[in-house]
């Protein structure tokens, strides 16, 4: 083996050391890697003891209703009189089937359920006894929009408690009671309110059966709810003591499960804002769950919060630390459950639980308006509900710091929020007017230029010629200074504008149940007709602001048409699009806020008084002698394009000689 061979060895040998040195991962990434395999790993645990769960509930719930069938027996009659051999007996039964299914909590399902009622400024929380939950949420400020009391959700259709297992036996608090105390002793009372400043705290309390060795007066779950004189967070803090030796700590997890089914609040529903989950990340990031069809996620990251979401109401669980293995789902049952039946969410949140011998959650609700100043206060991301164009940064700034604070200043002089569309329009379209009057510029360049395009035209009639003729027209825009794309660049500034204000004012809880002129509620749809079929696409109704809208967008379409004439000549294509788009708008808006068709039918008749203004202001044939000799003079070229040439020249190249 030679010097050369030997080297050449040590040199590939070298190079596979530097390529699996270079292509490692890095310390990051292997901690990502590990993350993620950790995550599979308790995934896959979870979900094995999530079946064996399921297996439990499902014994569980064939000895309930087991039980519930003999509750269900008819009485015997006087005349045949039971006896008390067999009464004895039965009760026996009922009690040994009770005590099989709940074991030490067999005690708590034979209480009276009773309702309290907890309140404030804002809203009023009515807990039950059954489940220790909340049973209603009102808030006193709103109404539906038939002008019911605004309910978030009811007990009739949801459940909330926490599951875990105790003696070999899956137990879901949500049907056992609860007793309750204030300031420390029980409570006999119906109502609490927070009022001249001071909060209210009311105790809710599951204790094991008495006649358990493991029973007494320092065993048990409780549920600490407090609420604030003027405030839509409450908070509730999940207490657990002595229950060591009773829950099970094998799964180090606490399931706290949250099911409801949204009550319709609204007159239509925006398909742009839908009912749905949305989530925080611990890291910070917001997502949410599909808004227009059922979805599901598992996660394996710790979450903040998590929210039932609707329009324009949100009831929001926040962690004090964090939630762990969040399941969230929505969707639709196929038949409506009733007539106010929206949507059903179901929420399984994990809590870290060790045994410890006393173990307190500390946790917050948010029950109240998705309204940006009020969620914004509590500085926990929450008003990433509100769609204001999250995803893009510059539609989230103009709607965060120029439209909201202008529409709250506009706001705070008490007008009808029609005249602070109008004004808010007005402002918007006197900011842009250079913008406007640029492009109104441009067009009018091109509209001078349009006869000498149409001679191209005729000097390339054939199609193969189309390549020559658009080098011509480009060459006689260049000679004369014109931009043909100058037109299109003010276009591009107004764009998201446009598109802010397309997420604004349909989210914007300040517009909802504001009525003006015709329109009873500027948050949805106005009605001037109510058809008696349905039309595809468009709707059952007629929305007159939608109308007018379109009606005002044909015209202005058309107008500037005949203003960018010699553009619009040479794309028949995009002249005939450009028509075709208010037709559907009609069908999109009509169904859509009547605020949003308010504003676009403004900004379209503002705009027309621009375009008059402005065009008694340009003389368009002072324009066309300033272009004539702009064409006359020598053509300069850039500093950029001498030195090109110049470098061309010292390598021997005349660009001249082409």
């Amino acid at each position: 083996m030679n010097r050369n061979t030997v080297l050449g060895l040590i040199l590939i040998f070298g190079i596979f050391i530097g390529w699996s040195l270079l292509m490692r991962p890095s310390k990051e990434e292997q901690e990502k890697m590990q993350r993620r395999q950790d995550s599979i790993v308790r995934a896959d645990s979870i979900n094995a003891a999530r079946m064996a769960a399921e297996k439990r509930i499902r014994d569980s719930l064939a000895i309930a209703e087991k039980i519930l069938q003999q509750q269900q027996q008819p009485v015997v009659p006087e005349e045949a009189p039971v006896e008390p051999e067999k009464a004895v007996a039965d009760d026996a039964k009922h009690g040994k089937d009770r005590r099989e299914m709940f074991g030490i909590f067999a005690e708590a399902m034979d209480k009276d359920e009773k309702h309290i009622v907890l309140g404030n400024k804002r809203l009023e929380l009515t807990l039950t006894t059954e489940g220790g939950k909340i049973y209603k949420v009102r808030l006193k400020d709103y109404q539906t929009y038939d002008s019911l009391p605004l309910i978030l959700f009811d007990s009739d259709t949801s459940a909330f408690g926490l599951q875990f297992f105790a003696q070999n036996r899956t137990i879901f608090t949500d049907a056992l009671h609860f007793e309750p105390y204030f300031n420390g002793s029980p409570f006999e009372g119906n109502a609490l309110q927070a009022e001249d400043g001071k909060p209210v705290t009311l105790s809710m309390r599951l204790k094991p059966s008495v006649n358990d060795s493991r029973a007494g007066p320092e065993r048990y779950i409780e549920y600490i709810y407090t609420v604030e004189p003027d405030a839509y967070m409450i908070s509730m803090d999940i207490k657990i003591v002595g229950m060591q030796d009773v829950i099970s700590t094998s799964g180090s997890i606490l399931d706290l499960k949250w099911r409801t089914n949204l009550r319709k609040q609204e007159k239509s529903v925006d398909r742009f804002n839908g009912s749905t989950i949305y989530y925080k990340f611990e890291d910070g990031d917001t997502d949410y769950l599909s808004e227009r069809s059922d979805d599901k996620e598992s996660l394996t990251d710790k979450i903040k919060w998590a929210s039932f979401k609707q329009h324009f109401f949100s009831s929001t669980i926040i962690a004090g630390e964090h939630f762990v293995n969040p399941v969230m789902e929505t969707y639709t049952h196929p038949e409506p459950l009733s007539e106010r039946y929206l949507k059903t969410m179901d929420l399984t949140l994990g809590i870290p639980y060790q045994g410890e011998p006393e173990r307190q959650v500390d946790m917050q609700f948010y029950f109240g308006p998705n309204k940006y100043s009020t969620m914004r206060k509590y500085q926990l991301d929450l008003e990433k509900q509100i769609p204001l164009g999250w995803s893009f940064f510059l539609l989230q700034w103009i709607n965060r710091f120029a439209v909201i604070p202008v529409f709250n200043w506009l706001g705070s002089f008490g007008w009808n929020y029609g005249i602070i569309i109008l004004v808010l329009t007005i402002m918007l379209k006197v900011v842009l007017f250079p913008v406007a009057y640029k492009m109104y510029k441009s067009t009018a360049k091109m509209r001078v230029l349009k006869p000498e395009v149409d001679e191209i035209s005729k000097k390339f009639p054939k199609k193969e010629d189309a390549m020559k003729k658009q080098k011509a027209t480009m060459d006689l825009y260049k000679k004369a200074g014109v931009n043909p794309m100058a037109g299109c660049v003010p276009m591009l500034l107004q764009l998201p504008i446009l598109i802010a204000l397309f997420r604004f004012f349909p989210s914007s809880i300040e517009l909802r149940q504001q009525p003006f002129l015709w329109a009873t509620d500027l948050s949805s749809y106005d009605s001037i007709l109510k058809l008696p079929f349905d039309i595809p696409f468009y709707g059952d109704h007629v929305s007159l602001f939608t109308l007018l809208m379109t009606v005002s967008t044909i015209i202005y379409t058309r107008v500037n048409n005949q203003m960018m004439g010699a553009s619009s000549s040479q794309m028949p294509g995009m002249k005939t699009m450009m028509y075709i788009m208010p037709v559907m708008f009609l069908g999109i808006f009509n169904n859509y806020a009547s605020a949003l068709s308010y504003y676009y039918l403004l900004a379209n008749l503002i705009t027309f008084g621009q375009m008059f203004i402005i065009r008694k202001t340009i003389n368009e044939k002072k324009i066309y002698l300033k272009i004539q000799e702009k064409k006359k003079k020598p053509k300069t070229k850039s500093g950029f394009q001498k030195r090109l040439e110049e470098a061309a020249k010292k390598k021997g190249y005349d660009p001249r000689r082409r």
